[in-house]
């Protein structure tokens, strides 16, 4: 495993993460396996959300703490809350507090390392973030603060008001699903690939020092689910066959790879809850793609040079 300092803290971090969203529905033993597996291959940090599997992935996690104190020393944990599913989108000071303390007595731990707001909340009052951000950090229950699904606009409204920086972007990037590039490559062309969506969010995190953390990592979409075997990226995937076998890796390490490679230092969230496939994922780490074999992929995903 490789690791970096993460920016404006002073956290070493690895350079993939595994997310705990789907480990909801599996044992205290599985999921006992899945951390080992993670530890022992030197992976130190942890995403979770209040709302994975309705707190259900924050508790079984911290049953495995119960069963492993030594554990939390050697871990970095973050979670996210603001999102009350179905309803709305909550920045509120009483939510944000009350989540906190809801996901620290569900982890079994006195603090999280990194707290992230998860989608933005239209009624978003910045002070009265600044003010939870405030007392959480005062409190020693949260040591760094960041977000997810953010414009960079988002963030500087909060940054405004609060005294701690925003250390982490949590955003949907995959070789496929790759619109903050997209529009980039296609500035001033015509094209729909041209078309900002994100207000130049991977620009401005990289001149802000902002770690962007990709999400959903070998996915298309949330209607075709993955592009591994997936017959609609039947050229992609003999890209990354190729290369998987040049590299001696599974595909999924390559398409990790592929947001390796990007010079921004992204930390990919890998969310698979099976201790082989996460070994699989981490090979990517000894994986150093070529520039062309960075931009192969990209073309293979049906995505045209402008």
């Amino acid at each position: 495993m490789k690791y970096f300092q993460l920016p404006q803290t002073n956290l070493n971090v690895s350079r993939i993460a595994l997310g705990c969203m789907r480990i909801a529905d599996k044992s205290v033993d599985e999921v006992d396996e899945l951390i080992k597996t993670a530890l022992d291959a030197g992976i130190n940090f942890f995403d979770h959300a209040d709302i994975y599997g309705g707190g259900k992935s924050e508790k079984v996690f911290g049953e495995v703490l119960k069963r492993h104190p030594d554990y939390r020393q050697k871990m970095i944990i973050q979670t996210k809350c603001a999102i009350v599913p179905g309803q709305r989108y909550d920045f509120s000071k009483e939510h944000i507090l009350k989540s906190v303390d809801d996901s620290l007595m569900r982890l079994n731990t006195d603090y999280v390392d990194i707290l992230l707001l998860h989608r933005p909340d239209a009624l978003c009052d910045p002070k009265e973030v600044a003010e939870a951000f405030d007392e959480l950090y005062e409190a020693g229950k949260v040591k760094y603060f960041g977000v997810s699904n953010h414009t960079p606009l988002q963030i500087e409204l909060l940054q405004k008001y609060s005294k701690y920086p925003i250390i982490i972007n949590q955003l949907q990037l995959s070789i496929v699903h790759s619109v903050m590039i997209d529009s980039g490559l296609n500035m001033n062309m015509k094209e729909a690939w041209a078309q900002d969506k994100d207000g130049g969010v991977l620009d401005y995190c990289r001149l802000k020092d902002i770690t962007i953390q990709p999400w959903s990592v070998v996915q298309a979409s949330w209607a075709e689910g993955t592009f591994l075997d997936n017959p609609d990226y039947q050229k992609l995937n003999d890209v990354m066959q190729a290369l998987a076998d040049e590299y001696h890796v599974t595909k999924s390490a390559i398409a990790v790879a592929w947001l390796l490679r990007h010079p921004a230092c992204m930390q990919p969230i890998v969310g698979t809850t099976s201790p082989q496939h996460l070994l699989e994922s981490v090979k990517a780490c000894d994986v150093e793609l070529t520039r062309q074999q960075w931009y192969d992929l990209y073309l293979a995903s049906e995505k045209p040079l402008p």
